[in-house]
């Protein structure tokens, strides 16, 4: 198989596991939407972490690169800590929007 088309299974996948990661703590947490919320964020954030590692070791962005994008997403991670410590370990809707927007301008950062 070619690298590209290396790259689209691996982007399937990760794309496929990711949804069902969702998914499964969507199905999880009944009406506690709020713990449902904060398991997206973290889901999200672990998916970012992966594909950074997999640019770096595709050679397609340096470890100096790789090291300011973990930093950017642990400090979402630290907001999202500091959020959930203010309403009781949950996320309100606002948070995760808030985050979500975080988290998406690091994700277009990230080449594919």
């Amino acid at each position: 198989m070619s690298k590209s088309g290396n790259l689209i299974a691996m982007s399937v996948v990760c794309v496929a596991l990711f949804g069902a990661a969702v998914n499964a703590s969507a199905e999880n947490c009944g009406w506690d939407h709020d713990h449902c919320r904060r398991a997206e964020v973290n889901t999200r954030l672990d998916a970012q972490n992966w594909r950074i590692d997999h640019e770096v070791n595709r050679g397609q962005i340096s470890y100096a690169r790789a090291n300011q994008l973990h930093q950017e997403d642990r400090h979402i991670l630290h907001e999202e800590r500091l959020m959930a410590s203010a309403d009781g370990g949950h996320l309100t809707r606002q948070d995760q929007r808030i985050l979500n927007h975080q988290e998406n301008a690091v994700s277009r950062q990230i080449s594919w």
